[in-house]
């Protein structure tokens, strides 16, 4: 067995240099990371307003064209042309409720049809959610759960039971499933806390089914998030309060590690790699983007 040397300023092992011959280490000066997403083409559920306006931003920077698809047409239809304006490809709406078997069929036959196919799959649609103190065990209803459930957790199957035969013809796909950090807590909203759980669960198996066909399955959870609805949110606490706005957003920065309120572009920024080509190496796994929760640790 080779002897070790150690590095003497960190205190850490290395082998000899006879162990190092051939080896060249890999130097790309000026080197920019193409996340091969040109001409890919993607479906983003929930994508007028948020975290899955800013995703279909990023994709469409980044070379994709893109079918938005939410139930609210008039804001549907001002962000696919502010974005086609802006990144230059094709962003198209489509009216689509996810709870609706029928309607999904649509949505994905149309992007189909105006997109030439489908590589790429990011469900966002969902009630707003968050970890407020109500219901409580003795206000919950199935009024409650079921709508909840229907959007975010049936929504999301039924969207990727519709793609995954065109993904899987042609050999590769990407579906990314936006939860939330929500499920990682208790002592708030649990109807969100469970669909959130839902979606791990989902995502998980279809993953292991269809990642030996070459579609890979992802969630990510984010955490507290600035969207275009943040600034009257934080007015809002603020009159309510007693205090400035200064201080709620830096309470709302102050649950996180990075003391930075996450931003919805900074969201997308993840599930654009998670979209490409370059995250072959997962799949069925939960990404974290809250700016990390002091204190816990996850392994």
């Amino acid at each position: 067995m080779p002897s070790v040397a150690v590095f003497p300023a960190m205190g850490l092992a290395r082998a000899p240099e006879a162990c190092w011959v051939g080896y060249a280490p890999r130097v790309r000066k000026g080197h920019i990371m193409d996340l091969q997403l040109a001409g890919k083409r993607a479906i983003i559920a929930g994508g007028s307003r948020g975290i899955g306006k800013a995703v279909a931003r990023e994709l469409a920077l980044e070379g994709a064209d893109v079918v938005i698809a939410a139930r609210g047409e008039e804001a549907l239809r001002a962000t696919a042309t502010e974005l086609s304006e802006e990144t230059g490809r094709r962003v198209r709406a489509v009216v689509a409720d996810t709870t609706s078997d029928g309607s999904v069929q649509e949505l994905v036959a149309e992007a189909v049809r105006q997109l030439g196919g489908v590589d790429i799959l990011v469900n966002c649609a969902a009630t707003p959610g968050g970890t407020g103190g109500i219901p409580r065990l003795k206000d919950m209803s199935k009024d409650l759960f079921f709508p909840d459930m229907d959007v975010k957790v049936l929504g999301y199957i039924r969207t990727a039971r519709e793609v995954a035969p065109h993904m899987v013809a042609q050999g590769w796909g990407r579906i990314i499933n936006i939860g939330g950090l929500a499920v990682r807590s208790s002592g708030g909203n649990m109807v969100t806390t469970m669909r959130n759980a839902a979606v791990s669960a989902l995502t998980k198996n279809i993953a292991d089914e269809l990642g030996p066909q070459g579609v890979n399955v992802t969630v990510v959870h984010p955490g507290g998030v600035r969207t275009e609805a943040t600034a009257a949110n934080v007015a809002r606490r603020a009159a309510a309060a007693g205090v400035t706005e200064a201080e709620i957003e830096q309470q709302m920065a102050n649950a996180n590690t990075i003391r930075h309120l996450v931003d919805a572009s900074e969201v997308a920024a993840v599930v654009t790699f998670l979209a490409s080509p370059r995250s072959v190496a997962i799949n069925g796994d939960t990404i974290a983007v809250g700016g990390g929760t002091p204190g816990v640790m996850y392994y």
